[in-house]
């Protein structure tokens, strides 16, 4: 990442372009599937800028991973807003958003549970219990507002269904995973809710 002459380093600027980048290649190559030389060079940086933004490749992978995180849930709790009031609504758009994702080529499963799968250890199964909760807090969110009489049990139920068909896409078939997942996720939510509740 050269910076033109005459021009001022943004130290900020270089850490976010430095991020999406290594974002990219980690995740289609695996936090095992690189060293740091070929890292750097696939992002565009000294391995003293990379270490000077984030200390060691762990560093990196834990910026990553938080980053990550945050834009999937935000995306996801965008698709559900989206869709409007009625919860039935909003659980199929996460599904339908879900499919979307799932049909693009680069897709490879889902980055934090790739990343626990890679990495058994406390730092990245903390990243990945923390991510799986935003999930949850979004799932209990729509749960709520369906008169689910256990919002909290359903919102694991939906959320074994959400990463039961992102494993499927990625390890199995990616058609119309995320379509037979919320077909089964509006069905328990329906199911679940209060008697008697009126939409």
């Amino acid at each position: 990442m050269p910076v033109p002459r005459g021009s001022t380093i943004d130290p900020a600027r270089t850490r976010a372009a430095i991020l999406e980048a290594a974002t990219r290649v980690l995740y289609e190559r695996g936090l095992d599937g690189i060293g740091v030389a070929e890292l750097c060079t696939r992002v565009g940086v000294s391995k003293e800028t990379l270490y000077r933004h984030f200390g060691t490749k762990d560093g990196l992978v834990d910026a990553v991973l938080r980053a990550r995180s945050d834009r999937v849930t935000n995306w996801l709790a965008a698709a559900a807003a989206a869709a409007g009031d009625d919860p039935s609504d909003q659980l199929a758009a996460v599904f339908d958003a879900l499919q979307r994702w799932y049909d693009e080529p680069a897709f490879r499963g889902c980055a934090m549970l790739n990343a626990a799968a890679q990495h058994h250890v406390d730092a990245v199964r903390t990243l990945t219990a923390r991510h799986l909760d935003r999930y949850l807090e979004l799932l209990t969110g729509i749960a709520a507002r369906a008169g689910a009489v256990d919002p909290s049990g359903l919102s694991r139920q939906l959320l074994m269904l959400v990463e039961g068909a992102t494993v499927v896409a990625a390890h199995h078939d990616p058609a119309g995973a995320a379509t037979a997942a919320r077909q089964a996720a509006l069905t328990l939510l329906s199911a679940a809710a209060r008697p008697g509740r009126q939409d």
